[in-house]
Formats: structure tokens, C-alpha cells, sequence
């Protein structure tokens, strides 16, 4: 867990030494407030709720993770200095651990940012604070499923703009993937528990039940178990290629 620990503060402090911090909490700010007022149209439908706000953090994450997670791997493939990194006295759980858990909590204060729509909210009428919170907690989770997965496949190229793309088309395939377009196209042929699996790997269909103010068990332990699953993965496909 120390090693973890390192990893983690050298990681976070990194993402505020360049502008890349900086743009992205600007973009995730600015793209909120304007899906948020604009196109759900915030103050038209005359209900003291967030729901126009949390209903766009699927598509934001879709574009701005990738974005974010691309940097993890690749860049240290890309330089070289992975094999140095990995001759450091910790081991290959532990940095990848620990480079999750900084890109997530960078994410959490994106996120944590957003608190002015909470107080805003509260200004205007009287919200349920509950479903709020509950649907904060949720889009953090919905974030570091995004972040597991990014990680894993920087983690398979030395391309930054690879790696942004692929993870925006996988993040994409989950999100979508309890939509009628999708389950649409398996119906015909596809076998009733096949179909059931696929969605059941929906972010937005998990998502929207924690949104309802409830966070009940399946939909926290698929998101958990999604970090898991990749972080695994991300462990693995780094031993494969640190020679590389």
C-alpha cells in the first residue's frame, strides 16, 4: 500500500504540472453546464432536480476519459521510461493501482467541481439531496469504469491517439449496449440469455437505476467488478509488454 501511495501522489501531482488538468476541468465544466441548462433544459422544466445535469455524464465521459486515460501507459511506452518505472522497488499491481486511483481522484475533483449546480438547485426549490448525492456517487463509479478500461488498452500501444480512440469506441459499445439499437440487432438471432447478458453490461441502464436515488447492490457491485476485471487486465498486459 505505500508503494500504491507513492505511485498515486506522484501520478496526481503530474496531471497539474502541465495544462492538461486545467483544460480538462475547464471542458467537463463548461460542456456540464451547457448539455446541463441549454440542452436539458435546466430551468424550462420547472423541477428542483439534477436530472438534466447527471443525464449527460455517460456522453461527457464518453469523450473526456478516453482523454484522460490515454496518457497512463502509452506515454511511458512511448518514452521508454516504463521499463525504468517498473525496475523501481514495487510491483506491477501496485503501480497500476496506483495510476488508476490518481486518474480517478483527478476525476473526482472534476466532478466535485460541479457542486455550485447542487447549490443552485437548492436555491431554487427543495431537491430531493438524497437522489443527488446517490447519483454523484454514481457517476464517480460510471467514471472509474470508463478509467479501468481506458487504462487497459493505453496500456496495449505506444500511441496516445490509438489508445484515445479504441477506448472511446469500447467505452461506447458498454454504454450503448442495453439500447434498443443494439439488443434490436441481437433479438432476430441471438439466444434470450445472450441477449440478457449484453445488457446487463449497459453503463447507462446501471447508471440510471443509481440515478433514481437508490444504489442497490448490483448496480454498485457491476461497476466495481468492471474496475476490477480491467485493472486486472491492465496488470497483465503491462507484464506482457514492458519489454516491448
Amino acid at each position: 500500500m505505500h508503494s500504491t501511495w507513492v505511485i498515486f501522489r506522484r501520478e496526481l501531482a503530474s496531471y497539474f504540472t502541465t495544462p492538461l488538468a486545467y483544460v480538462f476541468i475547464v471542458i467537463f465544466l463548461v460542456m456540464a453546464g451547457a448539455l446541463a441548462f441549454f440542452v436539458g433544459n435546466f430551468f424550462d422544466r420547472g423541477q428542483a432536480d439534477l436530472l438534466p445535469f447527471f443525464n449527460y455524464h455517460p456522453w461527457l465521459y464518453l469523450v473526456l476519459i478516453p482523454a484522460l486515460a490515454m496518457r497512463l501507459w502509452a506515454e511511458e511506452r512511448k518514452s521508454g521510461t516504463i521499463e525504468l518505472f517498473l525496475t523501481l522497488p514495487v510491483s506491477i499491481g501496485a503501480a497500476v493501482l496506483g495510476k488508476f486511483l490518481a486518474a480517478w481522484a483527478f476525476a473526482a475533483i472534476a466532478l466535485a467541481l460541479t457542486f455550485p449546480f447542487w447549490i443552485t438547485v437548492n436555491v431554487l426549490g427543495h431537491p430531493d439531496n438524497g437522489v443527488i448525492l446517490a447519483s454523484y456517487i454514481g457517476s464517480l463509479l460510471m467514471a472509474g469504469a470508463f478509467l479501468s478500461i481506458g487504462a487497459a488498452l493505453s496500456a496495449l500501444t505506444k500511441n496516445q491517439v490509438i489508445a484515445f480512440v479504441i477506448t472511446a469506441a469500447a467505452c461506447f459499445i458498454f454504454t450503448v449496449s442495453g439500447s434498443p439499437i443494439v439488443l434490436g440487432f441481437l433479438t432476430p438471432w441471438a439466444p434470450t440469455g445472450l441477449i440478457n447478458v449484453v445488457a446487463s453490461l449497459s453503463f447507462l441502464t446501471h447508471f440510471n437505476a443509481i440515478m433514481r436515488g437508490v444504489i442497490e447492490m448490483p448496480d454498485a457491485v457491476f461497476f466495481v467488478s468492471v474496475i476490477a476485471l480491467f485493472l486486472y487486465a491492465n496488470a497483465i498486459i503491462v507484464e506482457l509488454k514492458k519489454a516491448d
